[in-house]
């Protein structure tokens, strides 16, 4: 145990050494942190002292969106969404955004003289683990080490699961939505199925890519085992599927072929991810959970 946690130490060095060359000099005031985004709410929850986090993001106390919905409940929020003064209202010293934020919210924050990271990768749980370790470099003191025990304790969970899907055949999947997109290859869907056990038709046989427009006709011909819906149970998760086309005509939808998971999950850009792979897991592979 002594030599794991030296290693860990070491290599949160390394990492720190490594983020800090490709981001400004930080601020020597002491830190406050404001996050705008639920993402780096997660990261921020998982790294931070709690007096180091000024406020959260608006969604920050939602479980339909956050994994950390109810620890995020003991911290203020930011009030109004994409709003800058709402953000400097806190004092902050340090803002965490993301690509999809505002660029007007990011432009103002950095005409105050308020440091901004913006978190550019979210696609894979790769990209999860580098935005742990350039925030941990920033928070310093204990949150290094803290990003390698979650690194390291994702690592063995992935391996876990995989080891508990080898040989079973993958399950083919859609994650059917209500606002006209579908997740197809390079999303954090597509990176669930990846580690789940699935096959995510809109990327192999749609040729999707990203969230685009699903191609309705087309879908009413492919072999989907199961639709991938969050909620609290199977029949409210569909009940808008079931009137909603392509998917009302779809077998899969229609026999209430369901994999249920969390509605968080859906969209999770954080190490929390893991949590998805294997809820999705469970529900496609009730075989290999005896």
């Amino acid at each position: 145990m002594k030599r794991l946690h030296l290693l860990s130490f070491i290599l949160a060095g390394w990492w720190c050494g490594t983020a800090l060359a490709i981001s400004s000099e930080p601020s020597a005031r002491p830190l406050r942190v404001v996050s705008q985004t639920v993402g780096t709410d997660e990261l921020l929850l998982a790294l931070a002292e709690p007096e180091q986090i000024a406020a959260l993001s608006h969604f920050s106390r939602e479980s339909v969106f956050s994994a950390v919905a109810e620890r995020a409940k003991a911290f203020p929020r930011v009030e109004r969404l994409g709003d800058a003064e709402s953000v400097l209202r806190y004092n902050p010293t340090l803002v965490l955004v993301a690509n999809y934020s505002r660029v007007e919210l990011v432009a103002q924050v950095r005409r105050a003289g308020v440091r901004v990271i913006v978190f550019e990768h979210h696609e894979t749980l790769e990209d999860a683990f580098a935005n742990l370790r350039v925030l941990a470099c920033e928070l310093g003191g204990e949150a290094p080490a803290r990003a390698a025990r979650i690194v390291a304790d994702c690592e063995a969970r992935v391996r876990a699961l995989a080891a508990r899907l080898t040989g079973l055949p993958p399950v083919r999947v859609i994650a059917p939505s209500t606002y006209g997109m579908i997740a197809g290859a390079e999303t954090t869907f597509q990176d669930m199925c990846d580690h789940a056990g699935a096959i995510n038709l809109a990327a192999t046989l749609g040729g999707l890519r990203g969230h685009e427009a699903p191609p309705n006709e087309q879908m009413l011909t492919w072999p989907i085992d199961r639709v991938v819906v969050a909620g609290e149970d199977n029949e409210s998760a569909l009940a808008l599927f079931r009137k909603l086309p392509p998917y009302q005509f779809m077998a899969a939808v229609r026999a209430g072929r369901v994999a249920l998971i969390k509605p968080y999950m859906l969209s999770s850009v954080t190490h929390h991810r893991v949590e998805a792979y294997e809820m999705l897991a469970r529900a496609l592979h009730p075989e290999a959970y005896p």
